[in-house]
């Protein structure tokens, strides 16, 4: 990269970088949590679960969902296609090194697994030094692309929770204690709670999830569940309600928790029914 990156002061350059990596990762991470279970759900319709769960075909299988979701997010910040083949390769390199050894019987599924994700950071800071991801100008997208990137938080709460539909279970209801408590934390981390009106919002939120929790707690398990089923689907309100206030979360992870809290309380309620 030059001195100055385009449009970005030397003494920010750096820090821009920095992001930019770091973006990635969590681009890979999210590949991971994405796709694992699409993976799972194709070997179990298939009958090739069995072959799944081989350490060396997990390891590419990993190695693979975290190039998609990497590349995925390069592609959408405008990096050339050769820096994300080379990223690509970073995922599978240390996991390629490593394979013959595990084969041999020489490592264990441990140093397999561990060994491959300690060895891809290195990797990934050798060919994000070579290329220094320049920042470029945000490249043209069709219409429909730029909408579904608008709505990234409800398709990755979707995609994250694709395998409930097929095996739908009831979740435990401590998870409802999670909900508000979501809120709290980043809006005092963001600074957003100084307001008294808006603290004690969050904890009269707290009060009632924790309170739909302790009764689901002592209720029998069908009443149990369905408390459950509906604290999550009214929790969706709750993001509804915040996403169009602007306030507290950012309108993204209200928009993403919406989505999943809907897919978690529908589910759920499934599987009630079901018995």
């Amino acid at each position: 990269m030059t001195e100055m990156t385009v449009g970005v002061p030397r003494r920010w350059a750096g820090w821009a970088r920095a992001r930019h990596l770091a973006g990635m990762v969590v681009a890979m991470v999210a590949g991971m949590v994405v796709l694992g279970p699409l993976w799972r759900i194709g070997g179990e319709l298939l009958g090739g679960a069995g072959v799944l769960a081989r350490p060396d075909v997990d390891a590419l299988l990993m190695a693979t969902n975290m190039a998609v979701g990497m590349v995925a997010w390069m592609w959408y910040r405008g990096d050339g296609w050769p820096a994300a083949g080379e990223m690509s390769a970073a995922m599978y390199v240390p996991f390629l090194l490593l394979l013959p050894a595990w084969w041999a019987g020489w490592v264990g599924d441990d140093v397999l697994l561990l060994g491959g994700h300690l060895l891809m950071l290195p990797a990934m800071a050798l060919v994000a030094l070579r290329h220094r991801h320049p920042a470029t100008a945000p490249p043209r997208r069709h219409p429909a692309v730029a909408a579904v990137a608008r709505r990234w938080p409800v398709g990755l709460a979707l995609l994250m929770t694709v395998d409930m539909w097929f095996a739908p279970g009831v979740v435990s209801p401590w998870s409802l204690l999670v909900l508000p408590a979501g809120y709290l934390v980043i809006g005092a981390w963001r600074r957003q709670l100084g307001d008294r009106w808006q603290l004690t919002v969050q904890l009269v939120g707290l009060a009632v999830w924790g309170g739909l929790a302790a009764v689901a707690l002592a209720a029998p398990a069908h009443v149990a569940g369905t408390l459950v089923g509906l604290g999550w689907l009214g929790h969706a309100g709750w993001d509804l309600w915040h996403h169009r206030a602007d306030r507290v979360v950012p309108r993204g992870y209200a928009e993403w928790c919406g989505a999943l809290d809907v897919v978690v309380g529908v589910t759920t309620l499934l599987a009630v029914a079901a018995g």
